[in-house]
């Protein structure tokens, strides 16, 4: 059986996260402990006590959700579940390709942690240069949400984020491109359009300067090869060595993620399985539809962490 590694992205956060994770596995919470003294503040205190506004910020929720899948995986690990030597390659939804590194041996911890907190707030600063957001559209397709992106760009950037799954793409842009963008997918037969409650335009050349900023950090963190292959979100191909790596995560923060094509190429690759760690279970749902021969297990809460030990 060939299995994957699933890492969640921003949106999958919510207040207390983690906290019984920490509670209950000590390799789980050596992790939070160390984490606090990498970054010089209470990430593990703002994560389990602090209000949703508190955990939500991109700045907290980035190396938040970095840390949640870390230290799911490091328990996992410690009840003999998920050490990487069970795993044949790994990916991660746009922040979660970070966690997919680290699990790869391609990024320390230590260093896991300060990039996904600089990243986000690279974003949040990007973000508030520029009114901008970001909108699922349902039941139309990707041609034609490029359409309506299309359309819409007399009005400023706005650009296909993200192809999830089948049925499901992200738009991403600055806020009157967006809204009129969303307006034409209506216009062209979307059943539905949600805006995204997140910070601004993530994956559109709106965040080009966080991917400046972002690129100048990774200059300066040394990578190793990845032990396993890692599915880098700009190209849904598998990267290994350091200068792969670093070039997928500069292009990333403004480039499409392009999950759907990664679960389909890792079930062509002969993938059958997958894990994936908390905080959330968005990935699985993703995979029923994009690569139904992919059996995702979640491990979304303390209680299945120690569910499968049993």
């Amino acid at each position: 059986m060939s299995r994957a590694a699933l890492f969640p992205g921003q949106g999958a956060q919510f207040p207390g996260m983690g906290r019984e994770l920490a509670a209950r596995f000590p390799a789980a919470r050596a992790l939070f402990e160390r984490a606090d003294a990498v970054l010089g503040f209470p990430l593990a205190r703002t994560l389990f006590e602090g209000s949703e506004d508190e955990v939500g910020r991109t700045d907290v929720c980035q190396p938040g959700i970095f840390l949640v899948s870390a230290a799911t995986m490091a328990a996992l690990d410690g009840l003999g579940r998920a050490g990487r030597g069970e795993f044949s390659c790994a990916a991660g939804l746009s922040l979660g390709e970070y966690t997919a590194l680290w699990f790869a041996g391609a990024l320390t911890f230590e260093d896991g942690l300060r990039l996904t907190r600089a990243r986000g707030r690279a974003m949040q600063d990007a973000s508030d240069a520029v009114p901008s957001g970001m909108a699922a559209v349902l039941g139309l397709e990707p041609a034609l949400c490029e359409e309506a992106c299309r359309r819409a760009s007399s009005c400023g950037p706005v650009v296909v984020a993200n192809l999830n799954s089948p049925g499901q793409v992200v738009l991403s842009g600055a806020r009157a491109a967006l809204d009129r963008a969303c307006e034409e997918c209506k216009a062209l037969g979307a059943k539905r359009v949600l805006p995204l409650k997140v910070a601004g335009a993530f994956h559109s050349p709106v965040m080009e300067p966080a991917a400046a900023r972002l690129r100048e950090e990774l200059a300066r963190t040394p990578l190793a090869a990845a032990a396993i292959p890692v599915y880098a979100n700009c190209t849904a191909a598998p990267v290994r060595n350091p200068g792969e790596i670093r070039s997928a995560l500069g292009r990333q923060v403004t480039s499409p993620v392009l999950f759907q094509r990664t679960l389909e190429a890792m079930a062509a690759a002969g993938v059958t399985a997958a894990v994936e760690p908390a905080p959330g279970r968005v990935l699985a749902g993703f995979a029923r539809k994009a690569a139904p021969s992919i059996a995702v297990e979640g491990f979304d809460t303390a209680e299945a962490v120690a569910a499968s030990a049993a």
